[in-house]
């Protein structure tokens, strides 16, 4: 029986260690079928590599740091020297100075909020871009998001903001290029201990909420729906979805105090 991803190409950021919600998604693409290719950039890059061997069948691991326009302008000669081409796009990439953290929201500088945005909001633009010359009639991409669309977070600060953005940026995305065939859709995971969450001050507020509220119950440790998630959107299981924001955080979303 054929794979949910049986015959496609992706490019999937972020995969750092195995607490990532990126890892699980690539364990999961693996094993659906699907060819990956990993990037990271930096000291991170050398995790990548390190993390990509306990993966079911280690892929290539490329460099690219969403900030520098070089890299970006040469994503696709760079990726087609392991695929011919991509069929979906995993953007698991943010990060946002301590400065632009915690709850001294207005007194922020612009410095440590700009990087936050140009990281974890416009990247997602820049990234889709850089991959549209991979991309045959049908391509999906897929971004991970920590939903701000209706709420202001304690201690996320700048980064609920720029998260917000995304949010945003997503809906742009599928009006533009659904044109062409490519879907734009978000996963917006519960709080999950990975690297990013747990550079949050106060993060521990996150877990404590979950636990008390979402109706199906919330393991801060697995990551497994979250990947599962984003697979199924980089399948073609879900043809006419785009510009969605896709929550699996256990029902908290869903209800009330």
């Amino acid at each position: 029986m054929a794979g949910l991803l049986e015959g496609k190409r992706l490019l999937i950021t972020g995969v750092l260690t195995e607490a990532s919600i990126a890892f699980a998604a690539a364990k999961i693409a693996q094993q659906e079928g699907a060819q990956i290719v990993l990037s990271n950039f930096g000291r991170g890059l050398n995790l990548t590599k390190r993390i990509a061997k306990r993966l079911p069948s280690e892929p290539p691991v490329i460099e690219l740091d969403v900030t520098d326009d070089e890299q970006l302008a040469t994503l696709a000669d760079r990726v087609r020297k392991h695929v011919d081409g991509l069929d979906g796009v995993l953007h698991a990439i943010g990060f946002a100075p301590q400065e632009a953290l915690g709850d001294d929201f207005a007194a922020t500088e612009w410095e440590p909020v700009s990087t936050a945005f140009h990281v974890s909001t416009w990247s997602f633009a820049a990234l889709t871009h850089a991959c549209l010359p991979l991309f045959g009639e049908k391509a999906s991409v897929v971004g991970l998001d920590f939903d701000n669309s209706m709420t202001a977070w304690p201690v996320y600060g700048w980064m609920g903001v720029a998260k917000a953005g995304l949010e945003s940026t997503s809906r742009y995305l599928a009006r533009e290029l659904g044109p062409k065939g490519v879907r734009v859709n978000l996963v917006a995971a519960g709080p999950l201990r990975s690297m990013a969450m747990k550079s949050i001050p106060g993060s521990a507020a996150f877990e404590d909420a979950w636990e008390q509220r979402a109706p199906l119950g919330w393991d801060v440790t697995d990551t497994e729906p979250s990947g599962r998630a984003c697979v199924a959107l980089l399948s073609d299981w879900f043809p006419s979805t785009t510009g969605e924001l896709l929550h699996v955080d256990g029902g908290y979303h869903a209800v009330g105090a």
